[in-house]
């Protein structure tokens, strides 16, 4: 088919083009104007992709909530408590066989102690006397739970300290603690007390030694002398737990505290270790201290020196000669009277040429002898001075 070229048909073309070329340039005026809005506004997530999350900040440990880092200190007491921890158990004592069946609560009373390394063997346990006094059973329980009965093999009420003995069961892996030397302290020095405050079992306190040196009285009346005293809380329950210094060696056996409320007031006492290191011994092999009995009680007299009040029949000073207050016996008429007259005891005033005004000095004197050892008293009486030759004998059991 042949196409006709009309006259008026390149007329038509050149109009076209104008036309094709201003639509041209008006679609490019718009992408521009489209693309300045899409820039001035905040892009719209599409459905299909994800938003972008923040990029996280770098956080250090104090800032996320980590671990505060140690002290040297804390590291020390936390390396020292988790050494001694499973040593140090608690004491508990039942008031009869069928509570002990049971495994009811303690009804008597509770407090602690630390297991010892002996050469006579495993399973002893050093505690306070007090802690244990009357019980009629008593249980240990140890750091993870397990709870054995336990034996008492001796005490010694001078000192407020026993011995007890376990088996321990085949599973049950025994730590005892090292003892240190109690003559190395000095005030100022920094103690750890682990023990069971009100039954909470292995409490740890720290402290420092407040003085040594100090005199506090057994539960028998005797001076216990170079007594620790420590400002670390030692409250009911503590008695008879390890004081340890910062080599975490014992150096003492808690057993006291200054107070009218029997709670911690920061004054807290506990025996030396070298004290007990002479005890454990005897306490094991003889269930007692074989201590030198001078066989006289005594008391302090006006003049100086100890009067004596009362000669033990058959004793070490009986058999020496020591005399004691007679009794006399008076009449008037029909009545008649007996009066002990002091008067014709003999005054002790010194031992072994040693003066003494008290009965302690006496004491702590004889038992720094062994039984079986002479000492010479020197006593007035009747106006003459008399030197007494005495042979200790063992004293009976408190």
């Amino acid at each position: 088919m042949k196409v006709c070229d009309f006259p008026g048909f390149r007329a038509g073309h050149g109009f076209l083009t104008l036309a094709v070329s201003a639509l041209l340039a008006n679609t490019l005026f718009a992408s521009a104007l489209l693309a300045q809005v899409a820039a001035a506004a905040p892009s719209l997530p599409s459905k299909t992709s994800k938003p972008e999350t923040p990029a996280k900040k770098e956080t250090t440990k104090e800032s996320s909530g980590g671990r505060t880092p140690l002290t040297e200190e804390e590291k020390l007491y936390i390396r020292i408590y988790k050494a001694a921890n499973r040593s140090v158990v608690n004491i508990s004592s039942v008031s009869s066989a069928e509570e002990l069946m049971t495994n009811a609560m303690p009804s008597e009373g509770f407090g602690s102690g630390f297991m010892l390394k002996t050469e006579a063997g495993d399973g002893y346990i050093l505690t306070n006397h007090h802690v244990v006094r009357g019980a009629s059973h008593l249980l240990v329980t140890f750091y993870d739970g397990t709870t054995v009965q336990a034996s008492l093999v001796g005490f010694d009420a001078h000192t407020d300290l026993a011995v007890l003995k376990i088996n321990p069961p085949k599973n049950l892996a025994l730590s005892p603690i090292p003892l240190g030397d109690s003559s190395e302290l000095e005030v100022g020095r920094r103690v750890l007390a682990i023990g069971n405050p009100f039954g909470f079992d292995r409490t740890l306190t720290e402290g420092i030694v407040s003085s040594i040196g100090r005199t506090i009285k057994s539960e028998n009346g005797r001076l216990i002398k170079g007594i620790i005293q420590t400002d670390a809380a030692i409250n009911p329950g503590n008695s008879g737990g390890p004081l340890l210094d910062l080599s975490g060696k014992v150096v003492g056996i808690n057993t006291a505290i200054f107070s009218g409320t029997r709670q911690s007031s920061g004054i807290s006492f506990a025996i030396p270790i070298n004290i007990a290191k002479n005890i454990i011994p005897q306490l094991i092999e003889h269930h007692r201290v074989l201590r030198p009995e001078l066989g006289l009680d005594a008391i302090p007299d006006e003049r100086g020196g100890l009067r004596v009040l009362r000669v033990s029949p058959g004793g070490p000073a009986a058999q020496a000669g020591i005399q004691g207050p007679k009794i006399m016996v008076y009449r008037y008429g029909d009545m008649e009277w007996r009066q002990m007259e002091r008067g014709f005891a003999d005054l002790i005033v010194a031992v072994d040429n040693q003066q003494v005004n008290s009965i302690d000095t006496l004491m702590s004197y004889i038992e720094s002898k062994k039984p079986n050892q002479v000492v010479t008293l020197t006593v007035v009486r009747a106006n003459r001075l008399l030197k007494i030759p005495v042979k200790l004998t063992v004293s009976a059991q408190d």
